[in-house]
């Protein structure tokens, strides 16, 4: 059996951790392989904002490229991908995907998966919204790809900003087709 293969993008954007936590999601996920592409801006914010060491963080994928390798696999239709999750996506990697500017790694894999017509899921971070940003979201979407915002869910009573970090990338690679934890699904609920 062949192994799903889901391409995970981390740009430079506020939130390197939706990234780490795509990367543990998928790591535990049953066939599932990882193709790991980080920005230089995504090293910095790493840095910044995390305890995360590289090692750590490129040892959770299966595959990893430089973000500067145009020629690697993924920036190939021929290379067969089940979909790609950019967790965080900065506002930069966005607009560099609506209007086709395939300059690095991250924004051509996205192209790819846009012309191939496969799935393609961005968690775009940055509040608030200018005309430009929703201008670059609704492209996007146009183009068939997810704009998927990192917005907390509650009704699971999250107890810690890990908790919500997984929850909000789990609710995301549902969308590439990898199951969402039983104990993350909404059960209903009636109000007292």
């Amino acid at each position: 059996m062949q192994k799903r293969r889901i391409v995970v993008g981390i740009s430079g954007a506020s939130g390197f951790q939706y990234g780490a936590a795509a990367l543990r999601i998928l790591r535990g996920a049953q066939g599932v392989e990882s193709h790991l592409i980080v920005s230089k801006g995504a090293e910095l914010t790493r840095a910044l904002e995390t305890s995360y060491g590289k090692d750590e963080i490129y040892g959770l994928a299966d595959v990893v490229y430089a973000v500067g390798n145009l020629g690697a696999p993924v920036s190939s239709g021929s290379f067969p991908a089940d979909g790609m999750i950019i967790a965080p996506c900065s506002m930069r990697t966005l607009g560099a995907i609506a209007h086709g500017l395939a300059d690095n790694l991250i924004t051509r894999a996205a192209d790819v998966s846009l012309k191939e017509r496969r799935r393609l899921v961005l968690m775009v971070r940055e509040t608030p919204l200018n005309l430009a940003h929703l201008d670059n979201m609704r492209r996007v979407t146009e183009m068939g790809g997810i704009v998927f915002p990192p917005v907390p869910a509650l009704y699971h009573r999250p107890q810690t900003a890990d908790e919500i970090v997984a929850h909000s990338t789990a609710r995301a690679l549902s969308l590439l087709g990898i199951p969402l934890p039983e104990n993350l699904q909404w059960r209903g609920g009636a109000a007292e």
